[in-house]
């Protein structure tokens, strides 16, 4: 009988295993954002009459390539999309945006699902001008980061800067102290931020003590 209901047991118990691990684990950590897999293009195309255009077209779940381009261009600008950040990342449509400058560059904002670490990418259509790139994002998917629609708002560590994405004006503020931001783990050490065109508000961690900080600003 010992036996018997050892082997019960254990039956059991692996049945139980193999639920668990086909669900991936009750305690999985949550993401950011849905990670199921998708490998259809997302594509965005801006309202200037030379239809700028930027799309990512993905490959085995992951983004693969990226390009941007318009009707006056000759050709398209084309670039793998991790040689471009480098690091592989999780992206969904519906945590992605684009900001276009008439026809003059876009900018690509979005935050990696797996840790909420935000990408920021400015892609020039001009191809003699470089494209910038920013992997300290603090984008508006977050939803306790609150940012006017126009702003760009990224952080060193030791301040946190604003642009204008269509004007290209520029604020910042400072920290007042070099803080140890883990970007994959952002709120560890930023709360949140509120930030218009006139003022910056942010709550921080500075010393295992959280504070919260803010400054009128004049985007110039």
């Amino acid at each position: 009988m010992k036996a018997t209901s050892f082997f019960i047991l254990l039956g059991i118990t692996l049945f139980s295993f193999s639920i668990t691990s086909c669900n991936g684990g009750a305690s999985s950590a949550p993401t950011f954002c849905d990670t199921t897999c998708s490998n259809d293009t997302i594509r965005f195309v801006g309202s200037h009459q030379s239809a700028p255009l930027v799309s990512i077209s993905m490959k085995n779940c992951l983004p693969d390539t990226i390009q941007w381009n318009h009707a006056g261009m000759d050709s398209y600008t084309k670039t793998g999309f991790l040689y471009l950040i480098e690091q592989s990342v999780r992206i969904n449509k519906n945590f992605i945006t684009a900001k276009f400058k008439d026809n003059s560059y876009v900018w690509v904002l979005f935050n990696d699902c797996l840790t909420g670490r935000g990408f920021q990418l400015k892609l020039p259509y001009d191809k003699t001008e470089k494209f910038a790139i920013r992997s300290s994002g603090i984008n508006s998917f977050d939803p306790k980061f609150s940012i006017a629609e126009q702003l760009i708002v990224n952080t060193d560590r030791g301040n946190i800067y604003v642009e204008d994405a269509f004007t290209g004006k520029k604020a910042m503020m400072t920290f007042g102290e070099k803080i140890p931001i883990d970007y994959d783990l952002i709120h560890d050490h930023l709360d949140s931020v509120h930030i218009t065109d006139t003022r910056i508000w942010v709550r921080f961690k500075s010393k295992n003590k959280w504070v919260e900080k803010e400054k009128n600003i004049v985007l110039e």
